[in-house]
């Protein structure tokens, strides 16, 4: 018994790494390889779905030339099998696996042998396949549903109602709706339990508002920094002492293409500025209308500047 679970654990975790490393660049964990399309190796279809479109692009035209020189090579093995091609000339028998893996059918050159005929019969359902998984995974790239939300540089910690508030901005840049937008805030930071070891925890911030039946425009989320706030009681001193992280995750449904999208952010303890307050970004007409100034999306300015 005991050695059919080892062997299981082992099965299970043939493909876990060894080792991973976290860096930590200016107070953000960075896991090395995380995301990275070149780590997929060993999963074909996810790395597929992240090489970038010039790879793809290169990829599949390297797979279509091998496969049609590997077809040629057959051909050329089979002789005098091809009708109107040159006998012996490996280019001919290429060019003919390019018209039947492609279904051209031009008709100058045909297959003459039982020979050709079973190879011609393998390559066009090759060619059936591979135009399917081409297909599916072309559309499966352009498909996938992508959020254009940007957030502001720096998050801050101002008076707001006579309390001290996180605030952070975000926007949609596409000129239409994120329906039903769902925003969380989580603090991760190095804790010390009562038994003196060192744990990487993570908190949720409660929100003012933490959903929106619309997400069009911009968005201010604030947390109050209350007796029940992870963060009461610290400084900007203590977030970078524990090696504090907010982690910003925003989903919707996207009113063009109907489908959830996501965006996520983070803030190190060095983009939290304190008693820091954002510049004013929405502005009133003469005539009574309203606009937003997205120049000043990032801007700051220290509590005693505010006018």
């Amino acid at each position: 018994m005991k050695f059919k679970l080892q062997r299981f654990f082992k099965k299970q975790g043939k493909h876990l790494p060894l080792r991973v490393h976290i860096q930590i660049r200016n107070g953000q964990f960075e896991i090395m390889g995380m995301g990275a399309w070149y780590s997929y190796w060993g999963d074909p279809y996810h790395l597929l779905l992240t090489i970038p479109w010039t790879g793809f692009f290169l990829l599949i035209c390297s797979l279509y030339v091998a496969i049609n020189t590997l077809f040629a090579f057959a051909y050329w093995l089979g002789g005098d099998c091809i009708a109107n091609a040159k006998a012996g000339s490996f280019l001919d028998a290429f060019f003919f696996s390019v018209q039947t893996l492609a279904s051209i059918g031009y008709g100058a050159m045909y297959p003459k042998t039982i020979y050709a005929n079973v190879i011609v019969t393998i390559e066009a359902m090759i060619g059936v396949m591979g135009v399917a998984l081409m297909t599916g995974l072309a559309f499966a790239r352009f498909s996938r549903p992508t959020a254009r939300v940007i957030f502001s540089r720096m998050a801050v910690v101002t008076q707001h109602q006579g309390m001290p508030t996180l605030m952070f901005r975000t926007a949609n840049q596409r000129r239409n709706m994120i329906l039903e937008a769902q925003m969380g805030v989580y603090l991760m930071r190095d804790d010390i339990t009562v038994e003196g070891e060192l744990m990487r925890k993570i908190y949720d911030l409660k929100l003012i508002r933490n959903q929106t039946p619309s997400f069009s425009l911009s968005w201010t989320v604030m947390h109050i920094i209350d007796e029940s706030s992870p963060l009461y009681g610290m400084t900007s001193e203590s977030l970078k002492l524990t090696q504090a992280l907010l982690i910003i995750s925003v989903s919707g449904i996207d009113d063009t293409v109907a489908q959830i999208v996501h965006a996520r952010h983070s803030y190190s303890a060095n983009e939290i500025l304190w008693n820091y307050q954002f510049v004013d970004i929405m502005h009133h007409t003469p005539d009574g209308h309203r606009y937003f100034d997205y120049t000043h999306f990032h801007d700051v300015l220290p509590l005693n500047e505010v006018v």
